[in-house]
């Protein structure tokens, strides 16, 4: 008697899931609102995402207006922290929440995003805000730009300065790395918030923009969005690795295909509770009378696995995401 009423509740519990009741894990991550540029931060117990909010209507390209946070234990339920910054908190900003991301250092949050620089210095930007809290306020550290158009003269267009990554290494100190087109590193001064040295430039194998770091063992990962414009639009996911995070960088290969209905996708890779996740973004989610698209894009998350020689476990992109247990 007890079997057949376990069998008539798990099929009653059958009969009510819909598609439109997502099962926690699932992806898109967030069904309410577009974003885009996942970052991942572990802080304790807790993984903090941030991510820009998605707002372009109809045919419009791109309308970032704002950054949001979301925290989550466990990988299945995420909790909205709400708008933690806008460009224009940039007083030498005017418009564009392009991708991020934050970095504890000494209890103290350091938000490092892409902007779009007022007329006094034209182009894509990179601004610094801080905070000590990982949900914000942030606020603006160094009241100007940490790197501007006219710092990377050789850049091919104007938005060449987008995409910052920062990783603090195993002697403490930090490096900021970003690029389109152009892949630059610099090393940070202990305060985060100034460069300590030259910008430095590395040559990557199909790189297109957004880098992401990470440290597995005693192997650096870098890994990044790659085209090539022979072959597609689309942008992929490949990877190098080195044994020092100034390189040299070994290429090994594409880990993820294209975003389904998205020529971006932006990486953030990151360790939990003992298990690797891989977080990027599509354009398959629709959100009142807003289909997905370029402009209106949906972070989601996989698990991630790597071979007994380092390497990276290509990624399949699913719309179960992390709902289901991971592979032994």
């Amino acid at each position: 008697m007890k079997r057949l009423l376990l069998l008539i509740a798990c099929a009653m519990l059958a009969a009510c899931a819909t598609p439109s009741t997502p099962r926690p894990g699932s992806n898109p991550l967030f069904t309410d609102r577009h974003t885009a540029d996942p970052a991942p931060l572990v802080v304790g117990d807790t993984l903090y995402l941030y991510v820009g909010h998605d707002m372009a209507r109809g045919d419009e390209m791109f309308n970032i207006v704002e950054w949001l946070a979301y925290s989550t234990r466990d990988m299945k339920t995420w909790t909205a922290h709400g708008p933690i910054m806008k460009p224009t908190d940039f007083k030498w900003a005017s418009r564009d929440a392009w991708a991020s991301q934050v970095i504890e250092k000494d209890g103290t949050f350091y938000f490092y995003t892409t902007v779009e620089h007022d007329q006094t210095r034209p182009g894509k930007a990179i601004g610094v805000a801080v905070s000590d809290s990982p949900t914000g306020p942030f606020v603006d550290a160094r009241g100007s730009a940490l790197v501007s158009n006219d710092m990377t003269p050789q850049g091919p267009h104007t938005w060449d300065d987008i995409d910052p990554t920062v990783f603090i290494d195993d002697d403490a100190t930090a490096w900021l790395m970003w690029g389109n087109a152009n892949f630059y590193y610099a090393r940070l001064k202990p305060n985060m918030i100034e460069l300590d040295g030259p910008i430095l430039q590395a040559e990557l194998p199909k790189y297109e923009e957004g880098p992401w770091v990470h440290k597995r063992g005693e192997l650096y990962y870098l890994t990044y969005a790659s085209r090539d414009k022979s072959v597609s639009e689309d942008e992929l996911i490949s990877y190098a690795t080195a044994p020092a995070i100034t390189g040299p960088w070994n290429y090994r290969g594409e880990i993820s295909g294209p975003a389904e209905n998205s020529f971006t996708i932006h990486p953030g890779i990151v360790e939990f509770k003992g298990n690797w996740y891989f977080f990027y973004h599509n354009g398959v989610l629709t959100v009142g009378d807003q289909g997905g698209a370029l402009g209106r894009r949906a972070v989601a998350v996989e698990h991630m696995y790597y071979n007994d020689d380092g390497t990276i476990v290509p990624i399949t992109h699913t719309a179960a995401g992390v709902s289901i247990p991971r592979e032994n």
